[in-house]
C-alpha cells in the first residue's frame, strides 16, 4: 500500500528517524538519565502473555468507550507532549487526526498551538497544565482553555527537573533567530523531507508556547516557560484540590504511580487519574506504567477512571492495560512517530495500527467488547507488579 503507509508503530519510528534531523529526533526520543524507565515502560508489555480461546469467538467487537464524558471510538486517546516541531501543522495536525478517528485530544500547555485554534479542529480536546507561576496566573491559563471550549483538564505537578542523559541530549535553540538558522542549515539540508513542508509555507519551527500567557500576550520561549517552571514552588495537594475546583469540570491527574497519591487524588475531587511516569523524562528508576497499574486501579478504579499511559505501541499492549485495570491508554511518542513519518495521515495511520491490534486480540480472548476484558485474559509472571504507598495513612497535604 503507497502513500506513506506504514503497518507498525515500530516502522513509523524507522520513518522518523531517517525523516528528522537529529535534533528534533533526539528530542522525541527524550529520556532521562540511564534511561531505565523509559526502556521498561515497553519492556515490560513484552513480559505479559495472552489466554486466548480457540472455539466460541466472537464475531462482532465493540471498542468504543467513554474518557470523561467523552465517547470515544476506541480506548486510546492522545497525550498532551511539548513542542511538535516534526510538521508545520504541528498539535492541529494531531487533533485533526484525532478527529477523524474518533478520539480525544490532549494539547499540552507547551504545545505550539494555540488552544482555540486546536478546539476549533477538534472539539474533545483536554488542557494541560503545568504548576507554572502563581494561582492567578494558572487560573488566567485554566479560564483561556475553558472558554475555547476544553472539555477537560490534565493537570502535571509533579517533575524532577533531571537534564543528563548518558546517551548525549540534543542541542535545541532557544529561538530561531538568523544566527541560529544559519547553524541548524545543515540538518535542515540533510533532511530535506522534514524542511520541505516548512519551506513550502515559508515557515520555520515554532519555539514558543502559546498557551502559557493570556490569548493576546506575546507567547514565552519553550525554554523560557521551562524555566519559570523550574522556580515555581511545586504543588501541594490543597492546590491540587483548588485546580479541580477552579476548573469546575472533569479533571485528569497525570503522573500518578502510588496507591497513596491515587488516594489523595480521589479525596482531592478529580475525575481520573493517568498511571505515568511520563515516559520515563522523569526521575529514573520509576517502574514502567503497566507494573504499576493493577494495584492503583484496584485501589481506586471503583471511584475514578484510571487511565495507562507509557510505552503503548501496539493493539495488544492496549487490551493488557484495559485487563489490568484501566478504562483507556493514552499514547505519546507512537503519535509523534506518525506525525513525523507523515504528517496528519500517518498520525491516523497510527491510529488505525491500534485499533486493528486491539480489535484482533479481542477476537482472540473471545472477547466481545472491550468493557469484558479483565485479569483472567493476561498471563501476569510472578513479581512483575510493582505496588507501592498502599500501606501509608492518606493525609491531606
Amino acid at each position: 500500500m503507497g502513500n506513506g503507509w506504514f503497518e507498525t508503530v515500530a516502522e513509523a519510528q524507522r520513518r522518523a528517524r531517517k525523516r528528522l534531523p537529529w535534533s528534533v529526533y533526539g528530542a522525541l526520543v527524550a529520556g532521562s538519565e540511564k534511561g531505565v524507565t523509559l526502556a521498561d515502560n515497553q519492556a515490560a508489555f513484552a513480559e505479559l502473555g495472552f489466554a486466548p480461546h480457540v472455539a466460541g469467538l466472537c464475531h462482532e467487537r465493540e471498542l468504543s468507550t467513554t474518557v470523561m464524558g467523552q465517547p470515544v471510538s476506541l480506548p486510546v486517546v492522545i497525550s498532551p507532549t511539548g513542542v511538535q516541531a516534526v510538521h508545520p501543522d504541528g498539535e492541529v495536525a494531531v487533533a485533526r487526526a484525532a478527529a477523524n478517528r474518533g478520539t480525544a485530544m490532549g494539547l499540552s500547555g507547551f504545545a505550539s498551538k494555540p488552544v482555540e485554534e486546536v478546539v476549533r479542529t477538534n472539539p474533545q480536546t483536554f488542557f494541560q497544565t503545568y504548576w507554572v507561576g502563581g494561582r492567578d496566573e494558572i487560573e488566567r491559563r485554566m479560564q483561556r482553555a475553558k472558554d475555547a471550549g476544553a472539555v477537560g483538564l490534565i493537570a502535571t505537578t509533579d517533575w524532577s527537573f533531571s537534564h543528563g542523559r548518558d546517551w548525549g541530549s540534543p542541542a535545541i535553540p532557544e529561538k530561531m533567530d538568523l544566527r541560529t538558522m544559519l547553524k541548524y542549515a545543515p540538518q535542515a539540508l540533510t533532511h530535506p523531507r522534514w524542511f520541505a513542508p516548512f519551506a513550502r509555507r515559508r515557515e520555520i519551527p515554532d519555539l514558543t508556547v502559546p498557551n502559557v500567557r493570556g490569548r493576546d500576550e506575546p507567547a514565552p520561549t519553550f525554554f523560557g516557560a521551562y524555566g519559570e517552571w523550574m522556580f515555581t514552588p511545586p504543588p501541594s495537594w490543597d492546590d491540587v484540590r483548588w485546580m479541580v475546583e477552579q476548573w469546575d469540570g472533569p479533571v485528569m491527574l497525570k503522573g500518578v504511580g502510588r496507591v497513596d497519591d491515587a488516594k489523595r487524588a480521589v479525596e482531592a475531587g478529580v475525575t481520573a487519574i493517568s498511571v505515568s511516569n511520563h515516559g520515563g523524562n522523569n526521575l529514573d528508576g520509576t517502574p514502567a506504567s503497566i507494573r504499576t497499574l493493577p494495584r492503583i486501579a484496584e485501589a481506586v478504579g471503583d471511584q475514578v477512571e484510571v487511565l495507562l499511559d507509557g510505552g503503548v505501541r501496539r493493539g495488544s499492549d492496549v487490551v493488557k492495560a484495559l485487563a489490568l485495570g484501566a478504562r483507556a491508554v493514552m499514547i505519546g511518542r507512537a503519535y509523534l512517530w506518525g506525525l513525523a513519518a507523515n504528517g496528519q495521515p500517518g498520525v491516523e495511520n497510527v491510529l488505525d495500527v491500534l485499533r486493528g491490534g486491539v480489535d484482533s486480540a479481542l477476537l482472540g480472548l473471545g472477547r466481545s467488547s472491550v468493557h469484558e476484558l479483565d485479569r483472567s485474559d493476561v498471563v501476569v509472571p510472578p513479581g512483575f507488579e510493582s505496588g507501592f504507598g498502599g500501606a501509608e495513612t492518606v493525609g491531606s497535604g
